[in-house]
């Protein structure tokens, strides 16, 4: 069974802000908590579908292979930048035109995947081995994915129902932090940091 390291580590990953808990939060803002719900089957999906692979199969064929993690950066810097530039765009729609189809489960699910969260968790963190070694570790991985994704869909509803935050902010705000760390991603990727 995952020690203390284990949950430790995997809730300090989840609950730190990047591009897939600001679409949960932006999704909640908009839709509320209940609706935004779906969302999490998204992010659980999205981290599994790339978790499972690497802590079965993957870890030990990409050892000395840093061009693909290279790759692997600039791809999701790409997939955060146009999703900057898509919830600038919705911010800029009057006020009920879209807003409630401004996140998806589809959007939230690659994300995920293309998290670097993901590929830390499947490489370092989960136990590697066969699938059924490490179910005990994948069934508290998902309970500490649902529960951290659900602190970022009521911190997006607070924020919908704030009376001085409208959607139209909320979303620029999430635009604007969603560049950054796009700009984080290529640094880090082609070693400007």
């Amino acid at each position: 069974m995952p020690d203390s390291f284990f949950l430790f580590a995997i809730l300090a990953l989840l609950l730190t802000p990047g591009p897939t808990n600001t679409l949960l939060t932006v999704g909640a803002a908009a839709r509320g908590f209940r609706k935004s719900l779906t969302l999490l089957l998204g992010e659980l999906c999205g981290y599994l579908t790339v978790v499972i692979p690497l802590a079965t199969v993957a870890a030990a064929l990409l050892d000395g292979r840093p061009t693909l993690s290279v790759a692997l950066r600039v791809v999701a810097a790409c997939w955060v930048l146009f999703l900057a530039i898509r919830l600038w765009l919705v911010s800029s729609k009057p006020a009920g035109e879209g807003d409630a189809k401004a996140v998806t489960v589809a959007q939230v699910f690659l994300t995920t995947m293309l998290n670097p969260k993901a590929p830390i968790i499947g490489l370092v963190i989960m136990p590697h081995g066969p699938l059924m070694d490490i179910a005990p570790a994948l069934g508290l991985f998902s309970l500490l994915v649902a529960g951290a994704g659900t602190c970022f869909l009521l911190l997006g509803s607070f924020l919908g129902q704030a009376p001085v935050l409208s959607p139209r902010l909320v979303y620029r705000i999430a635009a604007i932090f969603l560049v950054v760390f796009s700009l984080g991603l290529v640094s880090s990727a082609t070693g400007l940091i």
